[in-house]
């Protein structure tokens, strides 16, 4: 019986061709150029794709009202639905390379539930302004848009608008409960994750956060799901799959451990992107946003590896 071929679509050799260059660039770099290297990694590492913002600028925002509100030098674009000022309100925070507007399939459930739903595009996403961002404006965007609404009944955030949602909460952002959808617990494993994608050499891929945290003043492990979630007090529900292989499943484990009135639901199937908007997915947060217990607290002790519990 003759094999079946299935042609290679051209955008898809064009990808891999391109990849493959970006490595070879990055693999050669990490020794004979260290240092510009490293600063082109850290640039990349911070700089979203650009296809799904010209997704959002094209799609419907599906009745929502929407505004900008300024964020230092930038301007986020935010979305509402339902009386924000006398309905209960939940804010939706999505993630890396992605936009607000991604999660309209959260808007009618919550609607349905009574809440009045707020999304929002992040810097350097969605139709909002800027080039680049970082989990620490990440989690400064979910601070500024609730403080422009007031206190909220819930934050739901997907990815590394989970990891903002965890930091806003830690710094105090006022919200009953969170739900936290296969969020990234550690913005150091991110790094060594992206220097493997790119071909970045591995003594430099420990090195990619220098000179933020230079800029910054301040250390990336601070960041860390260890460091934030013990000083939150609000539940949270931590959804991830089990197959997620973008951000594994122990890094959501790893907040639901430290998290002291945390509860973790794992998935099957449904990996790190469709596990946001699955209608089951949701139907369980709203459940848990009204009240209802949902998932189960994690046993554990912060002696054991992460992912074991």
């Amino acid at each position: 019986m003759a094999a079946i071929r299935t042609p290679l679509k051209s955008t898809t050799v064009r990808k891999q061709l391109g990849l493959a260059l970006l490595r070879a660039r990055f693999r050669l770099g990490s020794w004979l150029a260290p240092a510009s290297t490293l600063r082109s990694a850290f640039d990349l590492f911070g700089t979203p794709m650009a296809r799904p913002r010209a997704k959002a600028h094209a799609l419907d925002a599906a009745g929502a009202r929407s505004f900008e509100l300024p964020f230092g030098d930038e301007r986020l674009t935010v979305y509402s639905w339902g009386d924000t000022d006398t309905q209960p309100r939940v804010l939706l925070a999505h993630g890396w390379s992605s936009f607000g507007l991604w999660l309209l399939p959260w808007v009618a459930p919550l609607r349905r539930a009574g809440f009045a739903v707020i999304a929002f595009d992040q810097p350097a996403h969605g139709r909002s302004t800027g080039r680049r961002a970082h989990l620490p404006m990440f989690a400064d965007g979910v601070a500024c848009v609730a403080g422009q609404f007031g206190a909220l009944a819930g934050v739901v955030g997907h990815s590394l608008g989970g990891a903002a949602t965890a930091v806003a909460l830690s710094r105090g952002l006022p919200a009953d409960r969170a739900v936290l959808l296969a969020p990234a617990a550690d913005p150091v494993a991110a790094a060594w994750r992206f220097g493997g994608v790119i071909g970045l050499a591995q003594h430099l891929c420990r090195r990619i956060f220098d000179e933020f945290q230079a800029r910054n003043a301040v250390s990336v492990e601070a960041f860390q799901a260890q460091v934030t979630a013990p000083r939150i007090a609000r539940p949270a529900l931590v959804v991830h799959d089990l197959e997620d292989r973008e951000v594994p499943w122990a890094e959501g484990e790893r907040y639901a451990r430290y998290w002291p009135r945390a509860t973790l639901l794992s998935t099957t199937g449904l990996g790190h992107h469709r596990i946001a908007n699955d209608p089951g997915v949701i139907a369980d947060a709203i459940a848990f946003l009204q009240g209802r217990p949902v998932g189960q607290r994690v046993v554990s002790t912060p002696d054991l590896p992460f992912g074991v519990c």
